[in-house]
């Protein structure tokens, strides 16, 4: 059995109370080849370690003289379950010597921070060990069921699966419906990735495109050919027209539309979706292709914002696991695409006309060619000092198209943007993107035409300002930031 205390470089060693704990880590010491001295108060304890051929001696761990014995060894473990005695013992070593390291057993929270106070550099509290144990072996059968469940629910597939992604979808969605496409060819079941919308943002689609991740747009798709149908990463709603009985959903947000799903994990503690997927890839041991570890990694990376935001440490050894195999310099190609005329016409819009209340700045980019660049703008437009959430709008096709970023954890956006739009027009997103379309009309409800475009978008653009800092609490006003 394996202590939790590895000792690799130091030569000489002692335990001082033998009770259970201390005979286990002396056994994993001798048979590592340790130097080592055991000091107990039990003289029949101390006969049977003898008896094993152990290095043990009879005396008080409390007695100065103890103290003065060991201060000389390069590490001292206090095992003891009288923690008054080991208490006792680490202030005598402390008042010998600061050169030990001291390892000591505690009993509750107090007792760790009494004998951190006195001196010992490492505390092992056994309740804590065994719960942490517990816990540990917990997730570990929770997610070996998990994966035999999902295991077969993708293999009674008799045609193919569908892994559908969130609309518009970003790197973690991509990524995620890549690991499950994997995995469901691991278990013998063809399976294709399909989206609603466009796979927008520059980044997205160069590591769409340099991934050869294949997606099928949901336009071109016969359902009918599909008999399995997964959902991931896709707590948001989707359209009328896109309607399936769902097998399998796999999420790290609770999702707005209730499924009844045959296999359902939804881990709201974790950072991203990418994350579940890593640890499903690891539980099926099927190995991992470059192409899937390094969307994976990117989809952790890009919903952590390299791990700046709400990482947890299940993404850090996810990331681990998965960086030796991913394409790093694909990674560095993905990361800083060139930016197109189109986007820095908008971002350059985006700068001179934003308004900011607080530290949320709305801004209006006018007429678009690319809407995809209001992503790229908002998100730009959040490294300026002070700010913490973006939103920036413009006209395309007699729509209003607004992208929002944060990274105030206090604000949801993606409901910030359902309270302001929701009832006029579609609004989609969670904690820290989101997205909204606006009839232009809806504001004035004059029927748009080429001559008028300009003078309604002045006309709705305070309105549509107003409605989003009501929406954040805060006040619009004419501040030019």
């Amino acid at each position: 059995m394996s202590t939790g205390v590895t000792v690799t470089s130091m030569s000489t060693y002692a335990i001082l109370g033998c009770g259970s704990v201390g005979h286990l880590v002396a056994e994993e010491l001798v048979e590592q080849g340790k130097d080592l001295l055991i000091i107990d108060r039990d003289e029949g304890r101390v006969e049977a370690l003898r008896d094993q051929d152990l290095n043990a001696r009879t005396a008080d761990i409390r007695e100065p003289e103890v103290a003065g014995e060991v201060a000389g060894m390069d590490v001292v473990l206090i095992m003891s379950s009288d923690i008054e005695s080991n208490k006792a013992a680490v202030e005598n070593i402390r008042a010998e010597s600061d050169d030990a390291f001291l390892v000591v057993r505690a009993s509750d929270p107090v007792s760790v921070d009494e004998l951190e106070a006195l001196g010992a550099d490492v505390v092992i509290n056994p309740s804590n060990v065994i719960a942490d144990f517990a816990l540990r072996s917990l997730e570990s059968g929770e997610l070996e069921h998990k994966a035999r469940k999902l295991e077969e629910v993708l293999g009674a597939s008799e045609s193919r699966v569908a892994v559908v992604t969130h609309d518009n979808p970003d790197p973690d969605s991509i990524a995620s419906a890549a690991a499950l496409q994997a995995i469901a060819e691991h278990v013998g079941v063809e399976a294709d990735i399909i989206y609603v919308g466009e796979v927008g943002h520059q980044e997205n689609r160069a590591f769409v495109n340099l991934l050869g991740i294949e997606l099928v747009d949901w336009a071109d798709v016969d359902p009918e050919d599909y008999d399995t149908f997964a959902l991931v990463d896709h707590e948001q709603a989707t359209g009328d027209d896109f309607q399936f009985d769902v097998d399998v959903l796999i999420d790290h947000y609770e999702p707005e539309d209730e499924h009844d799903a045959t296999f359902v994990d939804v881990r709201p503690n974790m950072s991203s979706t990418s994350t579940i997927m890593t640890k499903y890839i690891q539980e099926f041991d099927m190995g991992v292709t470059e192409e899937v570890a390094t969307a994976l990694l990117y989809g952790i990376r890009a919903e952590t914002l390299d791990f700046k935001r709400d990482t947890s440490p299940a993404d850090l050894t996810a990331a681990a696991y998965l960086y030796p195999f991913a394409n790093h310099d694909t990674l560095e190609q993905v990361e800083s695409p060139s930016m197109s005329p189109e986007t820095l016409d908008v971002l350059a819009e985006a700068i001179t006309n934003r308004e900011v209340q607080g530290s949320h700045l709305v801004s209006n980019a006018g007429f678009l060619t690319d809407r995809e660049a209001l992503a790229q703008a908002a998100q730009h437009l959040l490294n300026l000092e002070g700010i913490t959430t973006t939103a920036v709008f413009g006209l395309a096709e007699d729509n209003i198209y607004l992208a929002a970023r944060s990274k105030d954890i206090r604000l949801n956006i993606g409901r910030v943007l359902q309270d302001a739009y929701g009832d006029m027009g579609e609004a989609a997103g969670h904690s820290t993107q989101a997205s909204a379309e606006i009839p232009l009309g809806i504001f004035t409800g004059i029927e748009i035409t080429e001559e008028n475009r300009d003078t309604l978008l002045q006309l709705t653009e305070q309105a549509v300002k107003s409605k989003l800092f009501d929406a954040m609490g805060v006040e619009s006003g004419e501040n030019g930031g």
